[in-house]
Formats: C-alpha cells, structure tokens, sequence
C-alpha cells in the first residue's frame, strides 16, 4: 500500500525513538532520512496498527453486568491451554457521560473510522470528499479523506436503532473535523480518540469495559482485530476500506443490524455471526 496513506504501520513509540535517533546520523543519504521522518511522523499522528498476531482473549460470560478489575499486570491466567489477555481495570470515571433519555433502551454500538467509514491519506486524491488542514509540527498538510460507499445511509439508520459512538485510535486534531464533515445528522453521541485507548503490546485497544455501559449490550465495529483484542466476543469484524467504490459492506450490514437491535443481549448473535 502506498506510504502516503494514513493507515499503514503499527504505531510503536520505541520504534519512532529509533527513527529519531537514526535522523542524527550523518551517515545516512538524505532520502532515506526523508522517508523515516515521515513514516515517524504517520504513525505518531494517525491510526496506526496492525498486529494480527495476538492471541484473542477467552469470550466473556458475564453478560449482565459491568466486568470486575482485573489488575492490568497481574499474570494471566490460562484456559484450555489459550491466553487470557488481561483487561485493564476499569477508571473510576467511565468515558461515556449518561445515556441521555432519548436512548434509553437501546444498545450502544462503537464504531471505528479510519478504513471502517472513511479511507484518508497525505496524497492528492482527485474524488476526495472532504479535504482537512492538519497541523503537524507547525506545518499545515492537507488530509484527502474518501467516503466508504453508503456511509450516509449506514450512519442515518445506526442513529435510529443505537447509541452510536466514535471511537478512533486516530489523534483528535484530524479525526474530530473529520467526523464533523462526516456526521452531519449528529449520530455520534460521543466521540472517543487515542487518548481513550489502552496501549497494549504495540497496539491501540479500545477497551469497551471503561465506556460505563453494560458489556452484553456493547458492539464495536471496526476493521481491525487488535483493536477489540479485550472484547472479540463483542465485535462485528468489518472488510478494511480504502477506495473501492463498488464496496457495499456497509449496506449489506443494516439488516443484521436491525434484527440485532431486537435482540436482549448481543453475545449469542455475534457468536453466530462469527461461526458462519
């Protein structure tokens, strides 16, 4: 994928600690300092991760309530020979505020942003939708950011049947004026950025026991595994999005979606969800 686009490698500050170091070398050609400035620049900006490889944690059977503490480094535990990833305990402020009234009854579902519901990136693209100043060390640079096909009506309907969420592992400087383009019907009850996040072994978690809503009514879609490392039995896993206009995921979603909203709690549609 090009090097340009926003969503491309893990976000790793021991990694971005090298690059800088490697920038005082005078050793090295100026192209190649070029290129590891930007690439520490990308991934300490934007949404950056993509380790697959972490071993999901055992599903969670407490649907009725809140999860327990679990002490963030106390030994995991093992089940059935399968790492139990430990979840961290949850703050004593949750992120969310209140449900507010008009919500009352309904589910709350996290969505994700970048390759979920949009695909932006540094390099010009001639069928943007929104172009977005960003800031980044003291320079302005234009963020081109392309709709995922049939986002408009996928957030529309979301609004009716949840509490919809933002929760992007993104910095709030480029993703809070992308949602502000994006969500013009006020779907998003809240918006969550990469401070919210718990990072863990390389990743950006979305850790959905500190929102303050009961777990067996929270869903969290997103395109990417490692960001629902701690709650996978939560998840509805969406095809990464980056420019094909022909993609009709997201419509093809809103029926499961409505049938789910009916639903007492979530745990044993998603399980069949995932076993198709």
């Amino acid at each position: 994928m090009d090097h340009t686009s926003i969503i491309t490698q893990v976000s790793n500050p021991k990694e971005e600690e090298i690059i800088s170091l490697n920038q005082e070398k005078v050793s090295q050609s100026n192209s190649s300092l070029k290129k590891q400035r930007n690439r520490g620049i990308f991934s300490t900006f934007f949404c950056c991760f993509r380790n697959y490889n972490v071993e999901p944690p055992a599903a969670n059977t407490n649907a009725n309530a809140l999860p327990p503490p679990v002490e963030e480094n106390g030994s995991p535990p093992k089940c059935d020979q399968v790492e139990v990833i430990p979840v961290p305990s949850p703050p004593a402020k949750y992120l969310l505020p209140e449900m507010i009234i008009s919500d009352y009854g309904k589910k709350c579902v996290v969505i994700d942003l970048d390759e979920t519901l949009v695909h932006s990136s540094f390099k010009p693209i001639s069928n943007a939708d929104f172009i977005v100043p960003v800031e980044i060390d003291g320079i302005v640079h234009q963020v081109y950011v392309l709709k995922r096909p049939h986002v408009d009506e996928f957030l529309q309907k979301m609004g009716e049947l949840f509490e919809c969420v933002l929760f992007t592992a993104s910095l709030a400087k480029y993703a809070d004026p992308v949602a502000d383009l994006l969500d013009q019907w006020g779907v998003f009850r809240a918006r969550l950025f990469r401070e919210s996040c718990v990072f863990h072994r390389g990743n950006y978690v979305k850790d959905l026991s500190r929102l303050g809503r009961k777990l067996s009514n929270v869903i969290i879609v997103d395109n990417s595994p490692a960001s629902y490392i701690f709650h996978p039995e939560n998840a509805v896993p969406v095809q990464s999005w980056f420019d094909d206009m022909n993609d009709t995921e997201l419509l093809d979603l809103l029926p499961f979606f409505e049938g789910l909203s009916k639903e007492e709690e979530v745990y044993g549609v998603l399980q069949n969800l995932r076993s198709r």
